[in-house]
């Protein structure tokens, strides 16, 4: 049975600058298809930033028709003002999703950066270097948070590799549920 082809968007939120990557992938290949930033420093206004934000991310959606949408969740910070920014920029970039019908997922930075390097510590350019390879694009250091953004699409879909043939069709969220579940392979 032939895999059937998925486009993933995948979004580095931020109220300066967004990250994206959308990447198409039809069995083992990986093919990006756009990778860039939003730039929203000029707008001074917050609300402006989060139109500008939906309305971006609402003509991703329209050109590319993805099947999914991978998000950089907020970690915990210091700053409680750049959280309630940052938690708004992913909120409006959600909904977005949401109202064009793309399923979101969401996934912590250090989940991310395990899932493409295989390091949860990897530096912003450990991470572009890794999808450099992956994807087969030209790095350009400007571009560190679309290539945060197409991490996230990676990530996404590096999730979506467990076997289900393996789990008996039985989805697992992980290696601790996939050992629950087939406690007889465990050797």
């Amino acid at each position: 049975m032939a895999d059937k082809k998925q486009i993933i968007l995948g979004i580095d939120p931020g109220t300066i600058v967004l990250g994206y990557g959308i990447i198409e992938v039809e069995g083992q290949k990986i093919t990006l298809l756009s990778m860039g930033v939003i730039h929203l420093s000029k707008y001074k206004d917050a609300l402006t930033k989060l139109k500008i934000i939906y309305e971006k991310i609402e003509g991703l959606i329209e050109n590319y028709h993805p099947s999914a949408c991978a998000i950089e969740t907020p970690f915990y910070g210091k700053n409680v003002q750049s959280m309630l920014k940052l938690g708004r920029a992913q909120g409006v970039a959600i909904a977005s999703a949401l109202t064009n019908n793309v399923p979101v997922f969401e996934y912590y930075p250090k989940k991310i950066k395990q899932s493409v390097t295989g390091n949860g510590n990897a530096s912003k350019e450990q991470v572009a270097s890794m999808l450099q390879r992956l994807c087969a694009f030209e790095l350009q250091p400007k571009f560190l948070d679309a290539t945060d953004g197409l991490a996230a699409a990676i990530c996404h879909h590096f999730q979506n590799k467990v076997p289900v043939a393996a789990t008996g069709g039985k989805k697992s969220s992980g290696w601790a549920d996939f050992v629950k579940q087939n406690p007889e392979r465990l050797k």
